[in-house]
């Protein structure tokens, strides 16, 4: 690892307890110490991983490690399981780049600046702030409203 000390590398621990959270029973409980060996082990795993991806790549000749380096990899570290799982992962995030894109390509095909396009969505904005003022004030009570009571 270029530059890093490998005790410098974490995972984010709110994130990695929220996935025990959802794995576990709701009678079971976490501690700290079993959190950090999870981290651990996670950071060990991925760097073996990644490490396998770049060597997958470098036997393919490619400067970019793809998809198919990672999962050949996994199937090289025998973690072959894994794969249907990944694949349809994969192939929902693919979906959700070419909707992406769609869109995207739907603002550069509009005809409209960049400035332009930043001017409407302020415009929007805009609009969108007056109305929930309005709806904030008509169901707001004003200090005319509320009776105040003699102290």
């Amino acid at each position: 690892m270029a530059g890093l000390d490998k005790d410098d590398i974490s995972l984010p621990k709110a994130t990695v307890q929220k996935l025990i959270s959802e794995i576990l029973d709701n009678d079971l409980t976490f501690n700290k110490e079993a959190r950090e060996i999870i981290i651990k082990s996670g950071i060990e795993f991925l760097m073996i991983l990644s490490s396998m991806s770049s060597e997958m790549a470098e036997n393919d000749a490619k400067k970019t490690i793809a998809p198919e380096h990672v999962l050949t990899a996994l199937k090289e570290l025998e973690y072959d399981n894994f794969i249907p799982f990944l694949e349809q992962a994969l192939s929902e995030f693919k979906g959700t780049q070419k909707i992406r894109e769609k869109r995207d390509s739907k603002f550069r095909n509009s005809g409209l600046s960049e400035e332009e396009l930043l001017r409407q969505q302020e415009e929007l904005f805009r609009k969108s702030r007056s109305r929930l003022h309005q709806t904030t004030n008509t169901t707001t009570p004003t200090t005319t409203d509320v009776k105040q009571e003699p102290n």
